[in-house]
C-alpha cells in the first residue's frame, strides 16, 4: 500500500511538478532495455498513457493493480514531457488525471520504487 505523504504532495507542486505512473516490473525492465516506455495495453488501447497525481496513486493501485506483487511507481518530471501532457477528465471516474500522449522517455523518470 502506498502512503500518500506530504512529501509526495509537495513534489507535485514544486517548480518541477511530478506525476506518477504505476507499471508492472517486467514491463519496466523491458522498457529500460528499449530506452522508452510505450505504455500498458490499456494505455495503448486508450491512445494515451494513464498517469496519476500523488493523491491518485492509491486509487489507481487499488483499481488496476489489486493483488499484483510486482508493481513499480515511476516519478516523472513533467517539464520533460510537457509538450505531450494533457490534464483531462477520466470517463471512468470524472476526476482530472494527467495523460501523456506519446511514449515516456526514460530521461523523464526521476525515481522508481517498488510498491507492491
Amino acid at each position: 500500500m502506498i502512503v500518500v505523504t506530504d512529501k509526495l504532495l509537495r513534489e507535485q507542486t514544486m517548480d518541477h511538478p511530478i506525476i506518477y505512473k504505476l507499471i508492472l516490473a517486467p514491463e519496466w525492465e523491458a522498457s529500460k532495455k528499449e530506452g522508452i516506455y510505450k505504455g500498458s495495453a490499456l494505455d495503448q488501447a486508450d491512445g494515451y498513457m494513464h498517469c496519476s497525481t500523488a493523491d491518485q496513486i492509491q486509487g489507481t493501485l487499488d483499481k488496476f493493480f489489486a493483488g499484483q506483487t510486482d508493481v513499480i511507481l515511476l516519478s516523472i518530471d513533467t517539464n520533460k514531457i510537457k509538450q505531450h501532457l494533457k490534464w483531462e477528465k477520466s470517463p471512468r471516474s470524472g476526476r482530472i488525471f494527467p495523460h501523456l500522449y506519446g511514449p515516456l522517455p526514460l530521461s523523464a523518470v526521476i525515481k522508481e520504487e517498488k510498491v507492491a
